[in-house]
């Protein structure tokens, strides 16, 4: 597959219009475009990422080549299939890139084993802790909306394109988790003296916020500064 990009602007999108891969004419609005458009945008979130501190080389590692992968994902999207082949026609369909089983396969095992070392969960995860996971609870969201954007294109689209960022959207969570339970797991912090034990106790649970249901209950008055 050959890419050549000599020029950046083209003029030919000015009147809300793009082609997709098999150069036919739709309107930016069209379900196709919102899709990769959507996961364009999730590759650019898992790029910041990237750059948070205590994010795991291994874990970094991974996050390159499902980058890679977003991006025959969204060649992907960008051609519909094609209609059945007119036998009169004699004509053969150009080959497509399509995102097969094996790239979701690859994404359950690195789940089963991230998922294998952590710690049964006893609550909902408050997205938070550390920046590397707080990122990639962003990510987790984006591609969430990828998914449901894939599926918006209706039968036409490829179902393993809503298998793999089904399963991607878990392995961005487990990592969120992994990061922090990372975190936990390092010398918590000298707390100040006079700090009481259930402050120290919740300072060194911080790093994995979890809902606590009806805490905030409306009968609770806001504490002063």
């Amino acid at each position: 597959m050959t890419v050549n990009l000599t020029r950046i602007y083209t003029k030919l999108g000015d009147g809300g219009e793009t082609h997709l891969g098999d150069m036919s004419r739709v309107s930016k609005l069209d379900p196709r475009v919102e899709a990769y458009g959507t996961v364009d945008e999730l590759n650019a979130t898992l790029g910041v990422a990237l750059l948070q501190p205590g994010l795991p080389q291994s874990f970094a590692e991974w996050l390159r080549r499902v980058q890679n992968d977003l991006l025959d994902l969204g060649a992907d999207l960008s051609v519909p299939a094609a209609p059945v082949e007119d036998s009169s026609s004699g004509k053969a369909e150009r080959e497509r890139l399509r995102i097969g089983a094996p790239y979701t396969e690859w994404l359950e095992h690195a789940c089963d084993e991230v998922n294998a070392k952590l710690k049964p969960l006893r609550s909902f995860v408050i997205p938070g802790g550390t920046p590397a996971s707080a990122h990639l609870h962003v990510c987790r969201t984006v591609c969430r909306r990828a998914e449901r954007r894939a599926i918006a294109v209706g039968e036409d689209v490829n179902p393993e394109v809503v298998r793999y960022l089904n399963r991607l959207s878990d392995l961005l969570f487990i990592l969120g988790r992994a990061v922090n339970e990372g975190s936990s797991n390092e010398d918590p912090p000298t707390q100040p003296a006079g700090s009481e034990p259930e402050e120290r106790s919740k300072s060194q649970a911080a790093s994995e916020p979890l809902w606590d249901p009806g805490a905030h209950g409306s009968n609770t008055a806001p504490q002063s500064a």
